[in-house]
């Protein structure tokens, strides 16, 4: 019998959701296949790009786990909105280092890792004709999930923290509908902006004024520098009335294949969000919830220490760049360095084609910030999850790179003139 087609009928036409086809192409592709070939070449390629933690979590994290494992009542399908005890150690914390109170039972819920929470809380609460302010640049997820629920996006530079909240007052003022929902990522990614607790303060006032929901991303809420320590949005009187607040162990923990986060806040909301998970998903492996618990209970040292560990190699990327003549902020927390381009070179190319360039010629590869919107043009994004002496060697080369870059545009010739007419 053959396989091809009935000629008799029309060729198959595969419809796609309109959904998924209002999602924008992926920026970071053309820099992923060439890290991907030059890899398989053989080249070592020190990646800047993505900010996956390369340390592993507490030995005592990894030893609970593998107890937990052997544990045969742990394989079963658990709670999807997480076991008790971890929500009441995730409460416990809030309480311990924000002064937070929250309800275990209504006021927190596990989640598949922070991002998954995040998709699925906006498929709970919006829909076409809603509409979304999310900080730019932006991390791809906050604008993607929005767009997946079938809503709107309006995007507010983040950078100045007293604009931001002035811009989101007039855009509640000028629009109509008026937004249903505030993204809030503080520390920001990708340009580690960071705030006080005053600024959450005001968000609640503009909530209740205006009548939006809060989505607070507060992934880097354990990576901190200098003394900063990051506010929780929660800690600010009335921020549980109007919303809520997602947290990962990915970050100082180390437990970012691990997929454990967590939203707290507002019951209503986690309620909703519970109902969405009670559809997709069984909830998370059990011994891994049990070995979370004794992260939250007892490594808050081996916490602090990771964040030192990412504070020295910040030191080392920082000053390495600025002895390049690059114009560096040091971040405050997070683990990426939000890195302007020196003007000779955003004059000459793109920021795409310039982390194309420190890949192909460096062997650095980079997130360029045009990958987070229009408000990252001119930006790179390097993530601290290479040791001290691999982010000296990435600044050696990108040293060299632009050198011989350098050269090359000075024996290049001038461009033929046109001829008279």
């Amino acid at each position: 019998m053959s396989n091809s087609a009935d000629e008799t009928y029309p060729p198959f036409k595969v419809q796609i959701a309109e959904r998924v086809t209002r999602l924008p192409p992926y920026l970071f592709g053309r820099i992923n296949g060439m890290l991907h070939t030059k890899r398989r070449a053989g080249d070592d390629v020190i990646d800047l790009g993505m900010g996956n933690p390369s340390d592993p979590p507490h030995q005592s994290v990894i030893d609970k786990l593998s107890e937990a494992a052997q544990d045969e009542g742990n394989h079963g399908y658990s709670k999807n909105i997480g076991i008790v005890n971890l929500r009441r150690e995730v409460a416990s914390k809030y309480h311990r280092k924000y002064g937070a109170r929250l309800d275990p039972e209504s006021e927190v819920i596990v989640c598949l890792g922070s991002k998954e929470g995040f998709s699925h809380m906006c498929l709970a609460l919006m829909g076409p004709g809603d509409t979304a302010i999310v900080p730019a640049p932006y991390f791809p997820i906050h604008v993607y999930s929005v767009a997946l629920a079938s809503a709107n996006v309006i995007s507010l530079e983040v950078a100045n923290s007293e604009k931001f909240l002035a811009n989101i007052a007039y855009t509640c003022e000028h629009l109509y509908p008026k937004p249903k929902l505030l993204v809030l990522n503080y520390p920001h990614n990708p340009s580690s902006v960071v705030v006080e607790q005053w600024f959450f303060d005001e968000v609640v006032k503009l909530a209740r004024k205006y009548g939006f929901m809060v989505l607070s991303d507060f992934a880097y809420a354990d990576v901190a520098y200098d003394g900063y320590q990051p506010p929780s949005f929660l800690a600010s009187k009335g921020a549980i009335d109007v919303g809520v607040e997602f947290t990962t162990m990915s970050k100082g923990y180390n437990m970012a294949g691990w997929r454990v986060g967590y939203c707290c806040g507002n019951a209503e909301m986690i309620r909703a969000l519970g109902t969405i998970k009670g559809y997709y998903d069984y909830g998370m492996f059990q011994a891994i919830q049990i070995a979370a618990i004794v992260a939250l209970r007892n490594t808050d040292t081996a916490v602090e220490e990771q964040s030192k560990i990412y504070q020295g190699r910040r030191n080392a990327l920082c000053d390495g760049l600025s002895r390049l003549g690059w114009n560096i902020t040091p971040p405050k927390a997070g683990m990426f360095v939000w890195a302007p381009i020196p003007d000779l070179w955003r004059q000459r190319m793109s920021t795409m084609d310039f982390g194309m360039m420190l890949l192909e010629k460096g062997n650095v590869a980079v997130s360029p910030g045009s990958g987070f919107g229009p408000a990252g043009e001119g930006y790179l994004r390097m993530s601290l999850v290479e040791n001290e002496e691999r982010l000296k060697q990435a600044v050696r080369q990108i040293k060299n790179c632009l050198r011989d870059a350098e050269a090359n545009f000075s024996t290049k010739p001038p461009a033929a003139q046109p001829a008279a007419t």
